[in-house]
C-alpha cells in the first residue's frame, strides 16, 4: 500500500493533535471535527463534497486521521465519542515527517495481518474507520433507513422524535410549503413558561449551509421564540456559527449523528445490542 493513498486524510493529523492541545487534551468528536475545519479554512463548498455511500468526504479524511492516530497511540480510542491524546501525543511537537513515518509504522503493522482485517483506507469509495467493525455488513445502519425515508415519512418521524423529547402539540405543516416551515411545537420548561418552537425537516446527505440557516431564520422571524433543523446530513462550520449568531434568534442543528444517538438513547426504532471486538494490546505481554 502506498503512503500517497492516505495523503488525503493525513493533512488532517497535526490539526488534531494542535486542537487537542488547545483544548486541554480531550474534546468531543464533533468538536474536533469542527475546530479542525476551521484551523484549515476547508470551504462550504468543501465540506459538501459526498462520498458515494453519501457520508462526508472532509469529515470521513478527518475520522480515518483519527485512526490512524490512534493505532499510532497518540489518541485513545473512546467509545462515548471523546478524543483524548495519549502521554505520546501530549507532549511532542510533531512534524510531517513524524506523521507519515507513523503512518507507514501503521501500515507495516497491518500488512502483517490477514487482508479482512486491514481497513479500507480508500475513502473514495466510502469506506470509513466504523465501517469495518460491523459484525453483519449486510445491515443498514440507522442512518441509511433515515436517509431512505420518503419526506413526509422523515417529517412525521421527527414529530415523532420531538414528542417523545417532551414536546407538545406538535404539528407537520411541511405539505403547506409555510416559507420552509415544516412544523412546529410548543416546548413546555415549567408550568409559568413555555416555548413556541418551528422546526425544518432536511431528508439528504448533503451539508446545510450558512445561507440556508439564515433563509431558515427569516421564515421563523416574528413567528416563534426558537427553531430546529434537523437533517441527516451534516452543517457546515459556518452554519453552525450562524446558528448562535449575536443578536439573531439562536436555532438548534440536530445533524444525522445526533439524530442517530436521540433515537439510540430513546431505543425508537432500533434493539440494543452487544458487541465485543478483540483489544489485542491486553494479550500482547502473553505472545
Amino acid at each position: 500500500m502506498e503512503i500517497t493513498r492516505g495523503s488525503r486524510f493525513l493533512r488532517f493529523c497535526i490539526p488534531i493533535i494542535d486542537v487537542l492541545n488547545e483544548l486541554g487534551g480531550s474534546g468531543k468528536a464533533a468538536e474536533i471535527t469542527d475546530a479542525v475545519i476551521e484551523r484549515l479554512n476547508i470551504s462550504e463548498k468543501e465540506q459538501a463534497e459526498l462520498l458515494k455511500n453519501g457520508n462526508s468526504r472532509v469529515r470521513n479524511q478527518i475520522a480515518w486521521a483519527r485512526f490512524y492516530l490512534a493505532k499510532a497511540d497518540l489518541i485513545d480510542s473512546s467509545r462515548y465519542g471523546v478524543w483524548a491524546l495519549t502521554d505520546k501525543g501530549r507532549f511532542k511537537k510533531y512534524t510531517t515527517s513524524d506523521i507519515y513515518k507513523l503512518f507507514r509504522d501503521v501500515q507495516t503493522k497491518f500488512s502483517k495481518k490477514t487482508e479482512e482485517a486491514e481497513p479500507v483506507e480508500d475513502e473514495s469509495e466510502g469506506g470509513s474507520p466504523t465501517d469495518q467493525i460491523s459484525d453483519n455488513i449486510s445491515s443498514p445502519t440507522l442512518l441509511e433507513v433515515l436517509r431512505s425515508l420518503s419526506s413526509d415519512g422523515f417529517e412525521r418521524i421527527s414529530q415523532r422524535l420531538l414528542r417523545e423529547h417532551g414536546f407538545e402539540r406538535v404539528v407537520v405543516t411541511g405539505q403547506s410549503r409555510d416559507g420552509g416551515i415544516d412544523g412546529h411545537g410548543i416546548l413546555q420548561i415549567n408550568p409559568f413558561v413555555s416555548f413556541t418552537v418551528l422546526f425544518q425537516c432536511k431528508k439528504y446527505s448533503g451539508a446545510v449551509s450558512a445561507s440556508q440557516v439564515r433563509d431558515f431564520r427569516g421564515a421563523m422571524q416574528g413567528r416563534a421564540d426558537k427553531g430546529i433543523i434537523m437533517t441527516t446530513g451534516t452543517f457546515t462550520t459556518e452554519a453552525k456559527r450562524e446558528a448562535r449568531r449575536d443578536g439573531a434568534p439562536p436555532i438548534e442543528l440536530v445533524d444525522g449523528d445526533q439524530l442517530v444517538q436521540m433515537f439510540e438513547r430513546l431505543e425508537l426504532g432500533v434493539r440494543p445490542k452487544t458487541i465485543y471486538e478483540v483489544d489485542e494490546a491486553f494479550f500482547e505481554e502473553y505472545r
